[in-house]
Formats: C-alpha cells, sequence, structure tokens
C-alpha cells in the first residue's frame, strides 16, 4: 500500500526470529541428526531456559515449532509452550543413510564430502528440504505480525538462505549454534539478516 502523503510505499517491517534447538548429546558431539528423536541434554535445557528472557521484548503474533521433541522442549523452556503451533516443514533434513553420523566418519566412505554440495544416501535432496522451508516461509509471510519459529541447524540454515534469496547450498555459510536466536526481516524494501547467533539491541 503507498502512504498517500509521501507517495512512498512502506518498508515491511516483520521480523522472523529462528531458534534452533538446545544442545542434545548428538549435536554435542557433531553426529548429523535429523528424524532421530532424541531429548535435549541438561546443558540443553539450561539453553533454552535462557530463550525466556532473551526473547521477552518481542511480541509475537504467531510460534511455529517442529514436531520434534528436542525442539519442542527448547520452546516449552523458553516459556511458548502454550502457544506454539507444530509446523512439520520445520522438521530436520532426513539424512538418509548418514543418520548418526559425523562428517568426519562420512569422509572416510566419501573423500571431499560436504553436505550441502554432495547431499545424503537415501535421504532428502537439498532442494526437497527448501521446498519444505519455502512453505514455512509463506506462512510466516502470511502472519500480520512478527513471527518465532524453532526448529533444526540445517533446516534453519537453508530457510535463511532462501530468506535472502540465495540458493540452497549458500546455507554452508551460515553456522548456528543451538539455542542463539537469530533475526530475519528487511533493510528498505530488500530481505535482510538483522542478526545471527543473537539478537540485536533493543
Amino acid at each position: 500500500m503507498t502512504d498517500l502523503a509521501t507517495g512512498q510505499t512502506p518498508e515491511p517491517s516483520q521480523r522472523i526470529v529462528v531458534v534452533r534447538h538446545g544442545e542434545t548429546e548428538w549435536s554435542r558431539i557433531k553426529r548429523h541428526t535429523g528424524r532421530t528423536d532424541i531429548p535435549l541434554t541438561g546443558e540443553g535445557e539450561a539453553q533454552a531456559r535462557t530463550l525466556g528472557p532473551a526473547l521477552a521484548a518481542i511480541t509475537f503474533a504467531a510460534v511455529l515449532v517442529s514436531p520434534l521433541q528436542r525442539a519442542l522442549e527448547t520452546s516449552v523452556l523458553a516459556g511458548y509452550g502454550d502457544v506454539a503451533v507444530v509446523d512439520p516443514d520445520l522438521v530436520e533434513w532426513d539424512y538418509g543413510r548418514y543418520e548418526g553420523k559425523t562428517s568426519d566418519e562420512i569422509q572416510k566412505q566419501r573423500p571431499g564430502w560436504t553436505l550441502f554440495d554432495d547431499g545424503t544416501v537415501d535421504g532428502e535432496t537439498i532442494d526437497e528440504v527448501a521446498a519444505r522451508a519455502s512453505r514455512v516461509i509463506e506462512r510466516a509471510r502470511a502472519v500480520p505480525g512478527d513471527v518465532l519459529l524453532f526448529g533444526h541447524g540445517h533446516h534453519l540454515r537453508i530457510l535463511t538462505a532462501l530468506w535472502l534469496e540465495l540458493a540452497p547450498p549458500a546455507a554452508q555459510h551460515l553456522q548456528l549454534a543451538t539455542a542463539a536466536p537469530s533475526m530475519l526481516g528487511y533493510e528498505h524494501e530488500w530481505t535482510a539478516l538483522l542478526s545471527w547467533n543473537g539478537l540485536p539491541r533493543q
């Protein structure tokens, strides 16, 4: 809508905060954790509790969460368990035969292998993960206000790349820490990364 006084279109103001779940035993030792439904560690629970105060300054019009327990637990401990809506499209990448393996273990079989360039065996392709991430973005953009997403590292990195209008493999350059909120939004009319692994100062 154009502002009649200035003749200009107002800048988009929606913000999307993405939060990877807290630490799990597999994330601690860097095992690929796709659909294996494991809980948070004690440290992961402590990380999740710190999110409540960190996010308190923002009023969210919608909160979406992956159906896997590590994301659900994080949303509950952060104080959003009563309002979070499960979105199956937020589930992590299906790693197929690479589930539970570290990158070092995979590279012993496939020297030079990287997930974002070479993909999985008997799992999802990066384009399939990106399709799910695109649907999450569409749902978030339909919300009249800020949106909070609780999900998983690789999926949220791909979602962020798509938000920035980059190809999905660009996600390999976005390291995302556990329970570290990041903010997507706009700079003028362009999509922008407003903060990464921590929220901007209010």
